[in-house]
């Protein structure tokens, strides 16, 4: 909540830079971890940088896309898939190898260093890929962002900016901005220049909480109400957060124990191995990578659109969740979950596709935060669920199920399409 409305706040560029940082460094630190205790303390705080690098990255890419083209925020969702692809292909080649038995009585640290060599390369991925986006990838502030701060001349600006940098050029003018309606009192100033005016630099307070205490102060305390401010934005701003909630609580109940459930399972077919676990963990990854292009093409199908992908793809989730109990056979069992992968891959594509396209730019980051942090807030609650629910059994796999096909009927009640439609 916090990376998303702040972004609203300080810019999208800072969130951007920062939040692969945060992911890297406590990842590699956790690698270190005496107990579990201190592993799952650096997990929260590298988890810090993983709530704000989704919502605000999608946000960021909206904001410079043209309307005929917001399709391919759903395809963006294949560098997800590609992400979990690579971290399931390093944690097959590694963990099985540098891991203690299964069913060990004595497992020393010498013996169980895989793990711990998983964060550090992982951790060392993330800063890699942060050294990249912070000094070798130029980002542009969005300018719907600044246009929506009312810093008109600099979103002129970065419009113009962008265009030269693809070999084109823009006609785009202040002039044009201000005829168009938007407020002209702050659009000849720059975010420099109105500081300057509200504080003389000698009355300045140059620390980095000084700097906060002057972002929060342009902070519309309204940002909230005006995800409410009509009737039917509030019922969609209300439904796509159920949505969130709903899908959160359902996707850890099984996810997360994908490995365990492929072990357990498989042992009970008899080929439970850890290595067997983890090629068949990369089998399902591959699968995923095919579903954002798919979803890039089903959110523009006429009277499917995004409401359609998302209802039926997420019905076919908790459809596959259920199958996958009839499972007599590891292979399967492989199959339903290769199902269930490309589904709800094609779910989370139209889902981070819907969600910023139906709240307004000055907002925007604000309602991807609530989205994302009632996500987390009810995926909490999985573990709990699935403690008291027997992981043993297929409880947890049938509550996961139900909820999914709950959340694909809620999906066709969103008052909004937005599928053809430019983004606010």
């Amino acid at each position: 909540m916090g990376w998303s409305a702040g972004s609203d706040v300080w810019g999208r560029k800072v969130s951007f830079n920062i939040t692969l940082a945060i992911i890297g460094i406590f990842a590699m630190v956790a690698a270190a971890s005496p107990n579990f205790t201190a592993l799952a303390i650096f997990a929260a705080l590298w988890s810090v940088g993983v709530g704000g690098n989704f919502p605000v990255d999608s946000a960021i890419f909206l904001e410079f896309l043209p309307a005929s083209h917001q399709f391919l925020l759903t395809v963006l969702a294949i560098w997800s898939a590609f992400g979990v692809l690579i971290a399931s292909l390093v944690a097959w080649a590694m963990l099985p190898n540098l891991s203690c038995p299964t069913g060990a009585t004595v497992c020393t640290r010498s013996e169980n260093m895989g793990w711990r060599y998983y964060l550090i390369l992982m951790g060392g991925l993330m800063i890699v890929l942060w050294i990249i986006r912070f000094f070798f990838f130029t980002l542009y502030e969005s300018p719907k962002y600044l246009m929506g701060r009312g810093r008109l001349r600099e979103a002129v600006d970065v419009v113009h900016a962008v265009a030269k940098y693809n070999g084109r050029s823009s006609d785009l003018s202040l002039d044009q901005l201000e005829d168009a309606g938007l407020p002209r009192d702050d659009s000849t100033r720059t975010k420099r220049e109105d500081d300057r005016a509200s504080l003389r630099p000698r009355d300045m307070d140059t620390s980095a909480l000084g700097a906060l205490r002057r972002n929060l102060q342009t902070y519309d305390k309204g940002s909230i109400r005006m995800l409410f401010a009509t009737r039917k934005l509030a019922i969609s701003t209300s439904m796509i957060i159920s949505l969130w909630a709903i899908i959160g609580l359902a996707v850890p109940l099984y996810n997360a124990f994908i490995p365990y459930y492929l072990a357990t399972r498989g042992q009970a077919y008899g080929d439970g191995s850890v290595y067997i676990t983890y090629r068949n963990n990369v089998i399902i990854s591959v699968v995923a990578m095919a579903a954002a292009p798919f979803g890039g093409w089903a959110v523009e199908i006429p009277r499917v659109g995004r409401k359609g992908t998302l209802s039926v793809f997420t019905i076919l989730s908790g459809v596959f969740l259920f199958a996958s109990t009839t499972a007599r056979t590891s292979n399967v069992l492989l199959g339903w979950n290769c199902g269930y992968s490309f589904s709800s891959n094609v779910m989370w594509a139209t889902l981070y596709t819907v969600t910023p396209e139906l709240f307004p730019t000055k907002v925007r980051g604000t309602g991807n935060g609530l989205a994302s942090s009632a996500n987390r807030i009810f995926g909490v609650m999985s573990p709990i669920i699935a403690l008291y629910a027997d992981l043993t059994t297929s409880v947890p796999i049938f509550v996961a199920g139900a909820l999914f096909l709950f959340a694909g009927v809620l999906a066709l009640a969103l008052p909004f399409e937005s599928r053809g439609k430019a983004s606010l």
